[in-house]
């Protein structure tokens, strides 16, 4: 198993972290998110810090974090007990053999048992990229700077759960 993700458009993060995968094996878990087309779930994270420098306006803005949504299509078998937001996540990532392009992922609390698994598309999306500097108590409800055009026009802050276009469209 790998906690190591390489999304169908990783030319997304490409500018903070280039070819590289994304190492998963520690970072803030923020939300998830069910949406029942698709099936599909959206996890949003605090990514790694980045291989490559950031962007000089987050550098401006004092950026110290970067966040993103990972979505994860065709979800079968979904399971999900006794989470709380913001906790600090590990990942471990399979290919199912025998399965075509599906992938088996279960999310743990580092160091203790799973509370997330579920099997998906080996096609992950990657979106809603954005910069922002942490709150007291790790929170993110401070400004942020996104990286795509439309989002830094259209938020400031990451939107409320009902915000369904952000929430379940990269």
């Amino acid at each position: 198993m790998t906690a190591r993700l390489l999304a169908r458009n990783c030319e997304v993060l490409a500018p903070l972290y280039g070819a590289d995968p994304l190492d998963l094996s520690c970072v803030r878990l923020r939300s998830v998110h069910l949406d029942w087309r698709g099936p599909t779930v959206t996890l949003r994270l605090d990514l790694p810090a980045p291989s490559l420098p950031l962007p000089e306006e987050w550098v401006a803005a004092g950026v110290d974090t970067v966040q993103g949504q990972l979505q994860f299509l065709a979800v079968d078998d979904l399971e999900l007990e006794g989470w709380e937001a913001g906790l600090l996540v590990s990942f471990e990532l399979a290919v199912l053999s025998g399965s075509g392009h599906r992938i088996r992922v279960s999310v743990s609390r580092c160091g203790e048992s799973e509370f997330l698994r579920f099997t998906g598309s080996g096609d992950v999306l990657v979106g809603h990229i954005s910069g922002f500097r942490v709150g007291p108590e790790g929170a993110d409800s401070g400004p942020h700077c996104f990286r795509s055009r439309l989002d830094a026009k259209l938020h400031t802050t990451v939107p409320g759960p009902s915000e369904k276009t952000f929430h379940e469209r990269l």
